[in-house]
């Protein structure tokens, strides 16, 4: 973990400890960047599967008779 002094804006702080549950600046601090990451690889999955069913990698999912037995 690295260490770093930086100037926070207080008032975004508080709002995003709120949304987070979390307390103390450190906390709130490494848990948004968590956030963020998570969401940036969520959006990275996403965009793959959108390619894939473009691709029609899922069209076999959308005929019933292919799954019913």
């Amino acid at each position: 973990m690295s260490e770093a002094l930086i100037n926070l804006d207080d008032e975004a702080l508080a709002g995003v400890a709120k949304m987070l549950g979390t307390t103390g600046k450190e906390e709130t601090v490494n848990a948004a960047l968590r956030e963020l990451d998570q969401r940036r690889r969520r959006m990275e999955a996403f965009d793959e599967l959108a390619k894939l069913a473009e691709e029609g990698v899922f069209d076999d999912l959308l005929d019933k008779r292919n799954y019913r037995a």
